[in-house]
């Protein structure tokens, strides 16, 4: 196993290993976590964390649904990634219902067609920025010859009809977002996130149905700080204390 820390997530309530030098976890993983509203969640359905990175989104889902009896599974194209969270999966006690795959999204993935109830994912942001120079957040922040467009309709192929995909990118990729889920999602919300007010929103979240045929909606702004650098209490409730945005 490579070298690790060993981190915390939601105020301690979470173990997370995460590699010494290479791609760690965002609080953007945090908050897209806490976006599947557990009102939505029934017994026996299967939720997919495509790159799923140091297992930070799927580790906060866990424990906020380990009592709802659901698969989770998460997938990443970094094997010593896979290794780290299924370390961090067993290490929380989620190891029955928690796993961790190493699969390449760019390669055809018939063994996940359409057993979905929920995909939630935090594509790489950028197939423009100027990569790093490490090979493990080069891979996580920049897009691998596999753009947003075809992120996003693999994970529509993934689900079940009338299931969600739910993810979290930069604004300015809302046209893009949308794009790709026209004529194939409905239903689709849309949570513009700002780090203060009377900024730019940094972050877009987006929530969609797969065959869904409902209206779009923009959601009221999503805050994560105060005027004085601290976390809103929205934004502190969920990192904190793992609760559901909604």
């Amino acid at each position: 196993m490579i070298p690790y820390t060993n981190d915390y997530l939601l105020n301690k309530k979470i173990r997370i290993f995460q590699p010494v030098d290479g791609y760690r976890a965002s609080t953007d993983a945090v908050f897209l976590s806490s976006l599947l509203d557990e009102k939505d969640v029934k017994k026996g359905d299967k939720i997919l964390d495509i790159g799923s990175g140091t297992g930070a989104i799927s580790l906060c889902l866990a424990s906020r649904l380990q009592n709802n009896n659901v698969e989770i599974l998460g997938i990443d194209i970094q094997k010593d990634l896979v290794e780290l969270s299924n370390f961090s999966s067993q290490e929380n006690g989620f190891g029955e219902f928690l796993k961790y795959e190493n699969i390449d999204v760019r390669e055809k993935q018939p063994q996940l067609g359409g057993e979905f109830d929920f995909v939630i994912t935090n594509p790489p942001y950028s197939d423009h920025d100027m990569p790093s120079p490490n090979q493990g957040k080069k891979i996580a922040h920049n897009h691998q010859d596999f753009d947003l467009t075809r992120w996003i309709l693999f994970a529509l192929k993934t689900l079940k009809p009338k299931g969600y995909i739910l993810l979290i990118n930069r604004a300015e990729a809302i046209d893009e977002i949308l794009n790709a889920l026209q004529g194939k999602a409905g239903n689709i919300r849309i949570l513009p996130m700002y780090s203060k007010e009377n900024q730019d929103a940094k972050r877009v979240a987006v929530i969609a149905q797969k065959g869904g045929r409902g209206i779009t909606k923009i959601l009221p702004p999503f805050y994560t700080h105060q005027e004085n650098g601290e976390y809103t209490s929205k934004a502190e409730s969920i990192l904190r204390q793992g609760v559901g945005y909604f």
